[in-house]
């Protein structure tokens, strides 16, 4: 596979007042290394609603002269590694697996439960699947942070069998959490036909438009392919620690941008009573000797129309580049990957970021794109990243929630 060249899309200029600099101190954590456990369903209530977007916790936020200058170890990664050789980042499912993941669908079938049920005690798989599974999870959680799993015959599956078995795989890898205001624990990245430039109210993913490198309000983010694309569509990954080292050598000012809490964040109108329509936070944080990451420039850029209304101040000219030069950064460093119909992408939002190039969708009768999608916690019980946030030992933390919205399970895109 040969790196694909990606153009630089400008940011665009919409943050047009001054953010006055937060002050904040916090004593250095010292390092301590937290290998996976093995999931469990003992700690995952069910029933449980997602904890959805916060605020950090400003007490927990360390300043960016305690950040590492340079990180180092599995998570730091070039693109040039794993281009050279494939089978580090790709698994395949085999017909043994596929099999007893077949059967296991079976004994759930037969349950007559609904598909938001689908968990460890409900849907269990067999310890060849599951081994296989946190030997995943571990690379992911803890190593590189992304892998492709090729081979789920899911055009020889209906949807509803396709959908259950990913979310009996999904159980294992993390916690399924709420994905949107609806409760989808079940999400379809498909083209509803929305307009890509009202960003102030559409989620991308609905469009075909490019997606920006972003993390999701997740810890692991997972794709599996149903239909292709007739054009584009295709995965860029990159190692978010790699971005960091690299503006820590080239461009440290922007670096300290960006880890500080001076950053506002769009809900898009998810918001439950009492919440204010956006979030205050930073883009890299330092915490329990982790360097981790949220970001999505799209929820950055849509903030336009509070700036106006004087509810906020806009983003520092200083910002908007910092901004820029985190894309073309990330673009320069970034991995590039086609899903094929079958596979499984998983990427660790903790220190990975994403992207996805615009696509051009097939006319009908042949099917649209149309990937499933879930949203993972990754508990600090089960050996999750601590996260400088209220709900950090909450098992379904992360995720978007408004009020008490139940968990729902849909079939298609909505």
């Amino acid at each position: 596979m040969a790196p694909v060249a990606v153009a630089v899309a400008p940011a665009a200029h919409i943050f047009d007042k001054p953010v006055q600099a937060t002050v904040f101190t916090a004593p250095t954590p010292t390092p301590t290394p937290t290998p996976v456990a093995s999931s469990s369903s003992s700690s995952r209530p069910h029933g449980a609603l997602t904890s959805g977007q916060l605020e950090p916790d400003h007490t927990q936020l360390i300043p960016y002269e305690s950040f590492p200058k340079e990180i180092t170890g599995p998570t730091v990664w070039t693109k040039e590694e794993y281009y050279g050789d494939e089978s580090k980042w790709k698994w395949q499912w085999n017909a043994e697996q596929i099999q007893l993941l077949e059967q296991a669908y079976t004994a759930f079938e037969q349950k007559n439960l609904s598909l938001t049920e689908v968990n460890q005690d409900n849907f269990p798989l067999p310890p060849a699947i599951t081994t296989f599974l946190l030997e995943i999870r571990e690379f992911i959680v803890n190593g590189p942070g992304f892998v492709l799993i090729q081979g789920l015959p899911v055009d020889q599956w209906s949807v509803v069998k396709s959908s259950a078995i990913y979310l009996a795989i999904g159980s294992i890898v993390g916690v399924p959490i709420s994905q949107n205001a609806k409760g989808h624990i079940l999400g379809h990245v498909k083209d509803l036909g929305n307009d890509p430039t009202q960003i102030h109210k559409v989620r991308i993913y609905t469009t075909t438009a490019r997606q920006f490198f972003h993390t999701d309000c997740a810890d692991v983010v997972g794709l599996l392919c149903l239909h292709k694309a007739k054009e584009g569509g295709e995965s860029d990954v990159v190692s978010a620690h790699a971005v960091w080292n690299t503006l820590q050598r080239e461009r440290p000012d922007i670096a300290k941008l960006l880890a500080e809490p001076n950053w506002y964040f769009d809900r898009k109108g998810e918001v439950s009573d009492g919440q204010k329509p956006w979030i205050q936070k930073a883009i890299f944080y330092y915490t329990d000797g982790k360097v981790n990451s949220h970001y999505d420039p799209y929820y950055i850029r849509s903030i336009g129309r509070f700036v106006e209304s004087g509810q906020i101040p806009g983003h520092t000219p200083e910002q908007l580049e910092a901004i820029q030069v985190l894309e073309e950064t990330a673009q320069r460093l970034a991995l590039h990957m086609v899903l094929a119909v079958g596979d499984i992408q998983f990427a660790g939002e903790t220190h990975v970021f994403h992207a996805r190039t615009a696509y051009v969708d097939h006319l009908p009768p042949l099917p649209r794109r149309h990937l499933l999608r879930l949203w993972l916690a990754t508990p600090e019980s089960e050996g999750g990243w601590k996260r400088p946030y209220p709900d950090s030992a909450a098992p379904k933390r992360g995720g978007i929630q408004v009020n008490g919205q139940r968990e729902t399970c849909p079939l298609d895109a909505e």
